[in-house]
């Protein structure tokens, strides 16, 4: 190159990307009789459930059965009747309310001697006798899930499904009736054994994988409080609390990954997929099993072939139509890994088969980029930012509608990596996902970092590996939270 061109080149005016930035308003929720409020503790605490007025989805009443030996039902029932009266407040955190039916949720739980099925006192000598914690675990497991299948054989006239629930060392699990609207809640408490299990986590999925062969309910709560009751009444045929802000007749949908256990390849991944439509009902799907080599493809980040990008939208697409009773106007489709060439055909030709709307979207975490506010609190749940083309979102954050900041770590924004298809605008796509980001019925936070479509694929995929090959797995939401 000569001297002049060089010359000329270095002349040239370097080009910096703009950055530009604004707040979007924290969505607002729906609670009964159609008042709203930001805050779904606060929402429950003043207004009820959403469907505390539709005698067709609220549960009045929970029935309450326990599993476990003389001593630790005696003190999970007390427990529960303390929790379930409500806890006042301060000036930090809202009064809870509680489980009563005269307020809080409206529903109140019931207890009868027949739901209770003990564990002797000899069999906890036999579980204690195995040398190895893993036969232990296996026993213990073995033998709560022995006594569920009991009393979920007893004559309530119910449609079985379960729920379940642990503090320290317990899990549960409950029953669901279509005729008198009321669940059902085992508590099986998990004995304690002389030396400790040898994965608590494990045994929970293990014991929910067990409930999805034989059409039972279950999940883990932590606390009696706002996160378990949310979704305790969510089992329950109730909704919390509603979106508002979501495009009518939208089907959003979630796609993720998990490896399926016992398989003999290493390489051998399994789809998820996660629908929801604008009302924030759900679905559940397994997709199918394919090979992934993260050394030959160079990412540990599985991707689709367009034959199993259009299969396992077709999957949702068709199953979603069923359980709504109608077809989508518009799909929405979320990932954390950008959309590969192959998917996106895949994918578009699934969706333009049935519906002329869509929007890809790759939502990717990142702790490159970050916005340092000038005062001492930390960027604004809301915040959206733009670096030339690029996209971020913050979805955790200080809370100004409440004045709080809710997380314990420094806010990181989420970046749009991908966003395909031109039917609807940047802004509107973000909205959409801040909104997405409040439908844990299992939680009463205010939000979590990603959208619904999202958050719950990781416990999904470790519960549907559990299921043996072949087993079709149950697709309503509400049997994985």
């Amino acid at each position: 190159m000569s001297t002049r061109s060089r010359a000329a080149r270095s002349k040239q005016p370097v080009v910096e990307p703009t950055l530009s930035c604004h707040y979007l308003e924290e969505p607002k929720l729906q609670f009964a009789d159609g008042r709203e409020h930001v805050d779904p503790k606060i929402g429950i605490l003043r207004y009820g459930p959403k469907t505390q007025s539709d005698g067709s989805r609220h549960p009045a009443s929970v029935r309450v059965g326990f599993i476990g030996t003389a001593s630790s039902v005696e003190s999970a029932q007390k427990w529960l009747e303390e929790s379930s009266r409500g806890y006042a407040g301060d000036e930090k955190h809202p009064e809870f309310p509680g489980f009563m039916g005269d307020r809080g949720f409206f529903s109140s739980l019931s207890y009868d001697s027949q739901w209770i099925s003990q564990i002797t006192q000899s069999e906890v000598a036999d579980l204690q006798n195995p040398r190895l914690k893993r036969d232990r675990f296996d026993n213990l497991l073995s033998l709560i899930d022995g006594k569920l299948n009991t009393l979920s054989g007893k004559d309530f006239r119910r449609n079985m499904s379960s729920s379940a629930f642990r503090r320290n060392c317990t899990s549960s699990g409950g029953l669901l009736s279509s005729k008198t609207k009321r669940l059902e809640l085992f508590i099986a408490t998990s004995i304690a054994l002389s030396k400790r299990l040898p994965c608590a986590t494990e045994f929970r999925r293990k014991f929910s994988a067990s409930g999805r062969r034989s059409g039972k309910m279950l999940t883990t709560i932590r606390k009696l409080r706002g996160t378990s009751i949310t979704g305790l009444y969510f089992k329950a045929g109730g909704f919390p609390w509603g979106p508002l802000g979501l495009t009518p007749d939208s089907c959003y949908l979630g796609v993720s990954f998990f490896r399926p256990l016992g398989s003999k390849s290493r390489t051998v991944q399994s789809a998820l997929i996660q629908a929801f439509d604008h009302h924030g009902q759900g679905l559940v799907l397994r997709g199918p099993d394919f090979e992934w080599d993260q050394d030959k493809e160079g990412t540990p980040a599985p991707h689709l072939s367009t034959e199993l990008a259009h299969q396992l939208v077709d999957l949702a697409l068709e199953q979603y139509g069923r359980e709504m009773d109608r077809p989508p106007q518009r799909v929405v489709i979320h990932k954390t890994s950008r959309f590969w060439d192959a998917e996106k055909e895949g994918f578009e030709s699934a969706i333009k088969k049935r519906v002329r709307r869509y929007d890809l979207v790759a939502l990717s975490y990142q702790n490159a980029i970050r916005l340092m506010p000038q005062s001492n609190y930390p960027p604004l749940r809301g915040t959206r930012f733009s670096i030339g083309d690029l996209d971020f979102l913050y979805t955790t954050g200080f809370i100004s509608e409440l004045g709080q900041f809710h997380s314990l770590h420094v806010p990181s924004p989420l970046q749009i990596a991908d966003h395909i298809g031109s039917d609807t605008s940047r802004e509107q796509i973000l909205r959409e996902v801040l909104i997405l980001t409040k439908l844990n019925w299992n939680s009463a936070r205010l939000g979590g970092s990603l959208p619904i479509t999202l958050r719950f694929s990781r416990l999904v995929g470790n519960i549907l590996k559990e299921l043996p090959e072949g087993t079709q797995p149950l697709t309503n939401y509400k049997f994985y939270m």
